[in-house]
């Protein structure tokens, strides 16, 4: 019986609780970097909405999101030049949509797999 040796329980928990840890950590800021696409997306579609239903532009909550969407598009704001301006604001706050979309869902997919 000499050749057993003891089974330490408090090493092997610690270990996995770090592991936990890192994991969570990894998790939590894929969660950030996810929820914060999804917002930036959101704002983007809902100006496309309301531009589209010709929202009252006179209104707080329009000139809000309005100035949200142009914050968040900057970079692709004249891009498409259309004749027509319903389909101009489409792709124009649409595509900064999507790349939010495929960008931040992507870099969270990774951070998740560490």
């Amino acid at each position: 019986m000499s050749g057993n040796q003891p089974y330490d329980r408090t090493q092997v928990g610690y270990r996995r609780y770090d592991r936990n840890r890192d994991g969570s950590a990894a998790r939590r800021s894929a969660l950030i970097i996810h929820t914060i696409a999804d917002i930036a997306a959101a704002f983007l579609g809902l100006w496309i909405l309301l531009y589209l239903l010709e929202a009252n532009r006179a209104n707080v909550f329009v000139e809000f999101v309005g100035s949200a969407a142009d914050l968040l598009a900057w970079w692709s704001r004249d891009i498409f030049t259309m004749d027509t301006e319903g389909l101009r604001v489409l792709l124009n706050y649409g595509l900064p949509a999507g790349i939010y979309l495929l960008v931040g869902h992507g870099i969270a997919a990774r951070m998740r797999r560490l």
